[in-house]
């Protein structure tokens, strides 16, 4: 079915769900590999800098967000890797996942940031309405 998954995962209680289901597409075809992808937002990203002034801090708090998913992965056995990108989340994953011809993006209805998705829109229907290939939101 789907070799090659995109999850996106922001280590949110929905990108864990969703993590469950990318596992379960995965292995339904013994090649499949699920590369999860964390897309720090430059905007963020600002608000970490001046409430730690520590970059190193700040790299262990984003490393334990992606911890569960990557380990969720593992113990299910399934291929994996992993993929930091910089810049908005919605749009920086639409183009990763069409320059990378994924055959499946798998995300969460909702991500760490509720006030955002309110004014600006959910980055789970951004991709939805941009990205080439099949779409799963995971609720």
């Amino acid at each position: 079915m789907f070799n090659k998954i995109l999850l996106a995962s922001d280590g949110s209680n929905n990108s864990l769900r969703a993590c469950d289901r990318a596992i379960e597409m995965a292995k339904c075809k013994v090649d499949s590999i699920i590369e999860v992808v964390y897309v720090i937002d430059l905007n963020t990203s600002k608000q970490e800098a001046l409430h730690h002034m520590d970059a190193d801090a700040i790299q262990i708090e984003r490393e334990q967000r992606m911890q569960l998913t990557v380990e969720k992965i593992k113990a299910a056995g399934v291929n994996s890797n992993t993929t930091i990108l910089h810049g908005e989340p919605g749009p920086t994953l639409v183009k990763y996942a069409n320059d990378q011809d994924f055959d499946l993006v798998v995300i969460g209805s909702r991500g760490l940031n509720s006030l955002q998705e309110m004014v600006l829109g959910s980055v789970s229907h951004k991709v939805a309405k941009r990205v080439q290939c099949p779409v799963m939101i995971v609720k």
